[in-house]
């Protein structure tokens, strides 16, 4: 079984922006409870909070980047 999962980061001055939106399989949402972050095109993301779109069946999570040391 797959679901669409859609996955927006929410920028600094509180815009969102979808990053990602595929079909995740019941073994990457096994995954995905055991995790607090993604990496998404080689970028570190916090998951914040997830809602379910019922109308569009999607999952969506809410993420926002990682801040390295260096930035």
């Amino acid at each position: 079984m797959e679901a669409s999962v859609r996955i927006i980061e929410k920028l600094e001055n509180g815009d969102l922006k979808t990053i990602d939106e595929r079909a995740w399989s019941q073994a990457m949402f096994t995954m995905m409870e055991q995790a607090n972050f993604l990496l998404i095109g080689g970028k570190e993301y916090e998951m914040i909070e997830g809602r379910l779109d019922v109308e569009n069946e999607k999952l969506e999570v809410l993420v926002i980047p990682v801040k390295k040391d260096s930035e």
